[in-house]
């Protein structure tokens, strides 16, 4: 079932996304790899984003679920279900943001890391400048996240 373009536009300014779910288009065969790759792909990313300082993982995990929801419906529905990431994703597929405590801990998580890092692994400053550079993406790509209002 394919979203049109009026069901798309539909929806007024003052209409949350909550009130008007639309159940995403389900894609099949070799799309339907390709969506469950790179579902896999994006939720490796996250997982590696959890570690590594500068690696967002919530826009990865906001891909994984935009591509299993369109392939592989009760994988989707596994990591919604997940104690870890799956608040994460119902607030987003019910508000389109995320809160801002989750915002907070990301960013000072990525902060950490670096300064964790720049005093305890004896690498050089250019190298720690670098991940820094990259780290600062990941704090815009939290920063640009809309974040969820605490009456919504």
């Amino acid at each position: 079932m394919r979203r049109s373009a009026e069901a798309l536009t539909a929806r007024s300014a003052t209409d949350s996304p909550a009130e008007h779910h639309i159940e995403p288009a389900y894609v099949s065969g070799t799309l339907r790899l390709v969506y469950i790759g790179l579902g896999g792909f994006f939720f490796v990313l996250a997982m590696i984003g959890v570690v590594l300082p500068g690696l967002p993982t919530t826009p990865f995990l906001l891909l994984t679920s935009y591509f299993l929801a369109r392939s592989w419906p009760r994988m989707h529905r596994a990591l919604l279900a997940n104690r870890y990431v799956g608040p994460i994703l119902r607030q987003w597929n019910e508000h389109r943001a995320i809160e801002l405590r989750t915002k907070v801990r990301a960013a000072a998580t990525i902060v950490l890391c670096i300064a964790l890092m720049a005093v305890f692994s004896g690498w050089p400053a250019y190298r720690i400048a670098c991940v820094g550079a990259f780290s600062c993406i990941g704090l815009v790509v939290i920063y640009r996240l809309p974040t969820l209002r605490p009456t919504q």
